[in-house]
């Protein structure tokens, strides 16, 4: 049960003439009331958050313990360093939005920037392709398109497709090499 505000203006009293005993006692007394405070203004978070928020408070009051005026009550003191410690948690929340990555996850994955030399390369590597593997690595290779879809377009079928793809990609590896085929 916690003790009326005189006295617990007294243990504060005595706490601050050096008195840890009375110091422990007063921290021990006022740790409900604060559970009390936290909960019921900050009602919307988490309960482990509100046991930080009330270590935080017990925190701030061993701080600010020399900005209490001795000629007033604790409790009104108390109870704002609470409420102030509350909004503070309510303004942390605000700025930080928590979702789940797995949402996000497909939509999150970002291609690496086109390099613009190696694209150049690529470029003239192809362009040592005869015609028809040179469309063939580029619709297939480059652009992801089906390989049924190439055939179609080239009058090819798509078995036929992926060997001419097959051999254009090993030329393309020989020619990358800078050997002879």
């Amino acid at each position: 049960m916690p003790l009326p505000d005189d006295d617990w203006s007294v243990l504060m009293r005595s706490a601050l003439g050096g008195d840890a005993r009375a110091y422990a006692r007063l921290l021990r007394e006022v740790t409900p009331v604060l559970r009390g405070i936290v909960s019921a203004r900050g009602r919307n978070l988490a309960r482990d958050r509100q046991e930080d928020i009330v270590q935080e408070v017990l925190m701030a009051i061993h701080r600010k313990r020399h900005t209490w005026q001795p000629d007033l009550p604790v409790r009104p003191w108390l109870y704002t360093i609470a409420r102030h410690k509350v909004i503070d948690a309510f303004r942390a929340r605000v700025g930080a939005i928590s979702l789940p990555i797995e949402d996000f996850e497909n939509a999150l994955v970002a291609d690496d920037p086109p390099d613009g030399l190696a694209a150049r390369d690529v470029a003239g590597l192809i362009g040592q392709l005869d015609r028809r593997s040179a469309q063939i690595v580029r619709a297939v290779g480059l652009e992801d398109e089906a390989t049924a879809s190439v055939g179609l377009r080239l009058g090819m079928s798509e078995g036929a497709v992926r060997v001419a793809l097959h051999r254009a990609m090993r030329r393309l590896s020989v020619l990358a090499q800078g050997t002879k085929p």
